[in-house]
């Protein structure tokens, strides 16, 4: 059975909406209008965690697609994820990990259910990503070279994985850091292909980290969600002159951001975090 009839007319709502901001976002750059929205202005919630189905579909509307392809790493069952939304309501093609198999199994069932995805369902695949085998599991699951989105967020070694990425250029990157980090520090916790949080609040990598490794590999900070803590890199030479580079302490200036930082970062600072 598919959908219901009220998630099916939620959805035709959310695609019609969504498919008319899109066009506005594109006459506001091709009519050269500023200023342009922020990432605060533009951030909505349809099927990621917080507002960057928004932030994305405005990035993509202002800096255009190549083939609508997504990748994203431990995107649990992918129901909620940042590539849920592009998938389900703009036609895009995804390649979704996780390292639990039921939720491999109950996105895969969903995918295969929904009227808009299950003539062609974004491939879900079962496995546990480290630095070591991330380039082999993406070319095994059939996506390498140029794609237009990958999403990063392991609650972890989201630093290393990504530094570790050479088979695919995307255009975007988005990637959770953690912002009990104060902005100045380019921390990450080091290292380990086993890593499971254990001590609350002693993982990732700080928005700075993630920043400098951006750089490293041809990428700008383009913004964050309101909070801080998911940041949207763009490849240099994309739009630039529409979304061009901002500071990562412009982005740690909301209340809860300020409070994680300062509430937080006292009871863990002292642990083996690895300056990159």
């Amino acid at each position: 059975m598919l959908l219901g009839s009220m998630e099916s007319d939620m959805t035709c709502g959310t695609q019609a909406a969504q498919v008319l901001l899109e066009q506005r976002y594109k006459d506001m750059a091709r009519r050269n209008i500023r200023p342009l929205p922020t990432f605060d202005e533009a951030g909505f919630r349809c099927c990621s965690q917080f507002e960057e189905d928004g932030i994305l579909l405005y990035i993509f509307s202002l800096i255009g697609v190549t083939n609508k392809t997504a990748v994203e790493i431990c995107a649990g069952d992918g129901i909620q994820c940042n590539s849920a939304n592009l998938i389900i309501n703009h036609g895009w093609h995804g390649y979704l990990f996780d390292g639990d198999r039921k939720n491999v199994v109950r996105g895969s069932q969903y995918y295969r259910r929904h009227k808009d995805t299950f003539l062609w369902p974004p491939k879900l695949t079962h496995a546990w990503i480290t630095a070591e085998n991330v380039d082999r599991t993406l070319q095994d699951a059939g996506v390498e070279g140029e794609v237009d989105l990958l999403s990063v967020d392991v609650d972890g070694m989201d630093y290393w994985i990504w530094k570790a990425i050479n088979c695919i250029n995307p255009r975007v990157v988005v990637c959770e850091t953690h912002n009990v980090i104060p902005a100045d520090k380019a921390l990450t916790v080091p290292y380990d292909r086993s890593f499971k949080i254990s001590v609350e609040d002693y993982h990732g990598a700080s928005l700075a980290a993630m920043t400098k490794l951006a750089k490293e590999k041809g990428y700008r900070l383009a913004g964050t969600h309101r909070y801080g803590f998911n940041a949207f890199f763009i490849r240099n030479g994309v739009g630039e002159e529409l979304l061009p580079a901002v500071g990562v302490q412009d982005c740690l200036l909301h209340p809860y951001a300020k409070h994680r930082s300062r509430d937080a970062w006292p009871k863990v600072g002292n642990l083996p975090w690895e300056q990159v």
